[in-house]
């Protein structure tokens, strides 16, 4: 077993401190006067802080700030939401360590790999929506001399927006400049897991923005979600988390008849083809698209490998050697490749997959990363495990595990492995390695995924279109057409001109 004697101090771990909400503009305590503790997964049970037990009353202020601020903040022409914006990514960008920081105490994602640029991606993203304020434009009909016929995109109102544990910052830029750009207000229900860094944007934030447009509260899903679910003034709900919740809310929301978006899971194909072999970046983009530096827990983890029968083994080989060197442990330390599963009940859940695979006769563990130990860490840590010579049909390689595992399953023919793919109820990411042009953008086409990566892990940026197919999701984020059509209503005008 780890060391128990490790203290927070030699791990870096400050001082546990109270942090509020943010409504209206100021620091707010929650009505009922209660708190809740905040865990880090560095070290199990250790208490960094304490954030308010927001209910159903909090959520109806937060919403009645939002709701009387949301006039004044559509009716500001467009330059001068562009302008806030801008201001609040540069304030970023000054106070991105601390974000960094509160992201890797409270995730437990390692802060060189994932929070720091989970916070440099958050920045960036406010930049891409103060740059695309001003194309929520509409169009004109040329209907005739005596008609002016056009269209008007306008803000929906008061967005709920309820943000998950795994990369809180980063969905918070998904959802928070594309609607503030659009001209709507915004209610943000934090993660109970991982509030702190969300707290500190809405910090940053009410720095440059009229009081009430954005608000953070805190609070259980169960109570503070759910209410912000159901408010009747809340006009539209984007939710990010996984797809039982994701079917409740829409569930919820759609009784009111109120526009709803769902980012959910993932149970995502990456498929090598044999020319791959050759590129030197293969397993390290193999890497980044696992995503075990997030420690397995992202939506978009390339978590089915499917390796063609003739490079198997040689790529089987060096994915074993890759995965099997990262370093694992305090994600506060720069050395640390692969950081902490965010509490015990994910570990636990995570580890309860795994045993289950160590259970199947019929599979190979070709990396058990379960059973390392880790010297002088008690958090919530798991090395990277790959099981191969795996079946589609197989119940690992079919549920979302969010974890650091890897299923790795052969195949012989572009039909075989293309059908294999599709045969998910999952449609969010898919990634395909191959230099030959022809034969990736024929599987890219053929397969049912909102998002396909060429000879690439990581490639998202600003402005490119992200959601899901099928269970993965409704409604699309982080691009001009989803603001667009997430976060605006279109308003028809016909106007007969007066003949002369």
């Amino acid at each position: 077993m780890p060391s128990t004697q490790v203290s927070p101090k030699e791990l870096g771990i400050p001082e546990s401190r109270d942090y509020t909400m943010v409504v209206n503009g100021q620091a707010t305590e929650s009505v009922s006067g209660m708190w809740t503790d905040v865990t880090t997964p560095i070290l199990r049970g250790h208490v960094i802080g304490r954030v308010p037990t927001g209910g159903v009353e909090d959520v109806d202020n937060a919403v009645a700030a939002a709701r009387a601020a949301f006039p004044a903040w559509r009716a500001l022409p467009f330059v001068g939401r562009q302008r806030a914006l801008s201001k609040i990514a540069d304030a970023i960008d000054e106070r991105l360590e601390d974000l960094a920081f509160l992201t890797a105490l409270d995730t437990g994602n390692a802060i060189r790999t994932q929070a720091r640029p989970e916070a440099a991606t958050l920045a960036n993203l406010f930049r891409y929506f103060a740059g695309v304020a001003g194309e929520t434009k509409g169009v004109v009909l040329p209907a005739g001399d005596d008609q002016l016929q056009y269209t008007k995109l306008e803000p929906l109102g008061v967005v709920g927006a309820i943000l998950p544990w795994n990369s809180p910052l980063m969905i918070a830029g998904f959802k928070v400049p594309a609607a503030l750009a659009a001209g709507n207000t915004v209610v943000v229900k934090a993660a109970e897991a991982a509030p702190l860094s969300v707290i500190l944007l809405a910090e940053i934030c009410a720095e440059f923005l009229p009081a009430g447009v954005f608000n953070v509260i805190t609070g259980s899903g169960s109570v503070a979600g759910e209410r912000l679910v159901l408010h009747p003034d809340v006009d539209k709900v984007s939710f990010t988390g996984s797809t039982e919740v994701g079917k409740h809310v829409a569930q919820a929301a759609g009784e009111r008849l109120a526009h709803v978006s769902l980012e959910l899971g993932g149970k995502n194909p990456s498929i090598v083809f044999p020319d791959a072999v050759e590129d030197e970046d293969l397993v390290a983009n193999l890497l980044l698209s696992s995503r075990v530096h997030r420690q397995g827990q992202s939506c978009t983890a390339g978590s089915r490998l499917f390796l063609h029968e003739d490079i198997y083994d040689e790529v089987l080989a060096r994915l074993v050697e890759t995965l099997g060197s990262q370093v694992v442990g305090n994600p506060l330390d720069e050395a640390t490749d692969i950081g902490a599963i965010i509490n015990e009940k994910q570990f636990d859940s995570v580890s309860l997959m795994i045993e289950d695979g160590f259970a199947n006769s019929d599979i190979e563990v070709a990396l058990d990363g379960s059973h390392r130990t880790f010297d002088d860490q008690t958090g919530f840590y798991m090395a990277p495990t790959i099981f191969a010579g795996a079946n589609n049909q197989w119940r690992l390689a079919r549920e979302e595990i969010f974890g650091p595992v890897v299923v790795v399953i052969p195949w012989k023919n572009d039909d075989e492995v293309i059908a294999m793919a599709n045969d998910s109820n999952y449609g969010l990411a898919a990634y395909i390695w191959t230099h030959d042009l022809d034969r990736a953008l024929k599987t890219a086409h053929s397969l049912e995924a909102g998002w396909v990566q060429v000879n690439q892990g990581g490639g998202q940026v600003p402005g490119q279109s992200y959601g899901g197919y099928k269970q993965s999701g409704i409604g699309r984020e982080a691009s001009l057409e989803g603001m667009i059509a997430g976060f605006t209503q279109t308003k028809q005008i016909n106007v007969k001109l007066r003949s002369h």
